[in-house]
């Protein structure tokens, strides 16, 4: 008995070894996703010996076991970022950006249950299945070259769908070239049909957490958004998949239900909620700050600008959509895409320039094409 339990400690942790080792060495080639890779969470370690549960509304107290204060702060910062309407807005942690996706047009049907939700053809894979969830109408729209939305094409639908409700799902950077749909643009189509009935999602999960450092604030709660979902371990990086949802409180109030035995409003997607990534996400923004969140944009700005460079050099056509982290190029060779993990579709593949991916990383990279060109 105590040889059996023995042998399978042992084999627990060669199992963890061997993960760790491999999970190890391929961090150091991945540069196809949008994670960031250079975080370091130690002080929050001691916190996961404690179950830490944000249960229901971050902002209704319940138990003692939660970090909602933390939370909170999450929220009204990044309610700052965007313009949100300083006594009209609301806000969780959510387990990433598709949640947040889920959120924003769960609070669109709930206003709008006859809309219509008008998404581009590059919209992210999550959107189709959320609306499979909320058995959402929508039509697809088509994208011009660069992936941004074809607003023309969104024009037409939208006349021959006048009497319904619109709901937009906006693109602010694209899954595969971070294209920007622009929601000025939108908002003036909904205009000229004289649409009085509408919402916006935006869905920035990359690049809503810098572009407003930028200056390109065009998606905002001041530019027409009703709701904006992004990431937070992508850009900030992070153990653990999180995100931040940010909506209209009038809009929040017409869901919530009290549930007595909790003690709080149920009001998220979720019940229980990591505190845990509320802290992890509340930590990145205490230490970075908006100064040096300024600075590993423009970090990462000059590593694409770098990348692309590079690449043009030796005859690959690589491009870029303005103020983006993400280089597309034609898809280069199977044995590349698989060393560097890069993400493909069709035809194009890209690399995303995140905080943690040096310039020697994207170096070797150019060699490696360089290599294959040479023998292709």
């Amino acid at each position: 008995m105590v040889n059996h339990f023995l042998l399978n400690i042992f084999n627990m942790e060669n199992n963890l070894k061997n993960f760790y080792d491999k999970i190890s060495e391929r961090s150091k080639n991945y540069i196809g996703y949008p994670v960031a890779t250079d975080y370091d969470y130690t002080e929050i370690y001691p916190f996961l010996q404690y179950s830490i549960n944000n249960v229901g509304d971050p902002f209704v107290e319940s138990n003692d076991m939660h970090c909602k204060a933390f939370e909170r702060e999450v929220v009204d910062f990044y309610a700052n970022f965007f313009n949100a309407p300083k006594d009209n807005h609301w806000g969780y942690v959510t387990n990433g950006g598709s949640e947040g996706n889920l959120y924003g047009l769960y609070l669109a049907r709930e206003l709008y249950p006859n809309g219509i939700v008008y998404y581009s053809e590059a919209t992210h894979y999550s959107v189709q299945k959320n609306l499979h969830l909320l058995n959402m109408d929508s039509i697809v729209i088509r994208s011009q070259p660069n992936g941004e939305m074809d607003y023309e094409d969104l024009a037409e639908m939208l006349q021959l769908n006048r009497q319904k409700s619109v709901i937009i799902m906006a693109n602010i950077g694209t899954t595969m070239t971070e294209a920007k749909d622009h929601v000025p643009t939108i908002r003036g189509i909904l205009k000229k049909y004289a649409i009085k009935s509408s919402y916006i999602h935006c869905d920035a999960a990359l690049a809503g957490s810098y572009l407003p450092l930028l200056g390109a604030t065009d998606f905002d709660f001041n530019n027409g958004a009703d709701s904006i979902a992004i990431s937070g371990h992508k850009f900030f990086g992070s153990p653990i998949a999180n995100g931040i949802v940010l909506v209209k409180k009038s809009y929040k109030d017409r869901i919530g239900r009290s549930i007595n035995y909790i003690g709080t409003l149920d009001t998220t997607i979720t019940g229980s909620r990591s505190g845990i990534n509320a802290l992890i996400v509340w930590y990145a923004i205490k230490k970075w700050g908006r100064e040096g969140m300024l600075q590993r944009t423009m970090t990462c700005l000059e590593n694409a600008a770098h990348l692309r460079v590079q690449l043009n050099a030796i005859g690959v056509k690589a491009w870029s959509n303005p103020n983006a982290l993400t280089v597309v190029m034609p898809k280069p060779p199977t044995a590349i895409c698989k060393k560097w993990q890069l993400a493909t579709d069709n035809d194009i593949a890209h690399v995303i320039c995140m905080p943690g991916v040096t310039r020697a990383y994207l170096d070797a990279f150019v060699e490696d094409m360089k290599e294959a060109l040479s023998v292709s």
